[in-house]
């Protein structure tokens, strides 16, 4: 088992070091926007459903956090954990425009 670096190690990978810090952002993201989002449909449960009272447009006023805020989670756990980087997007292609300059 290899020891674990420190933060201070000049010797790390960069690369690895940024999809490691992009994942732990999302990761606090996620779990942001789910307890924030509970309180939030758990307040409405609490102050609104008991008394019956109409809903603007006939829907539940949480929905509007809980669908933008959850795309920009969706997009960014994209980001974190799929293959979009754009840099690595942008290395594979110089690397294709470079083999066919070649030929």
């Amino acid at each position: 088992m290899q020891p674990l670096r420190s933060a201070s190690d000049t010797t790390r990978d960069q690369r690895l070091w940024q999809i490691a810090n992009a994942r732990t952002k999302f990761q606090s993201h996620l779990i942001t926007y789910l307890v924030v989002n509970a309180g939030l449909w758990l307040l409405l449960a609490v102050t609104t459903w008991p008394l019956e009272r109409h809903h603007h447009l006939g829907l539940p006023w949480p929905i509007w956090s809980t669908i933008f805020w959850g795309v920009a989670v969706v997009a960014q756990g994209l980001t974190a954990y799929g293959n979009y980087n754009r840099g690595e997007r942008t290395q594979r292609e110089y690397e294709r425009l470079l083999n066919q300059q070649q030929y």
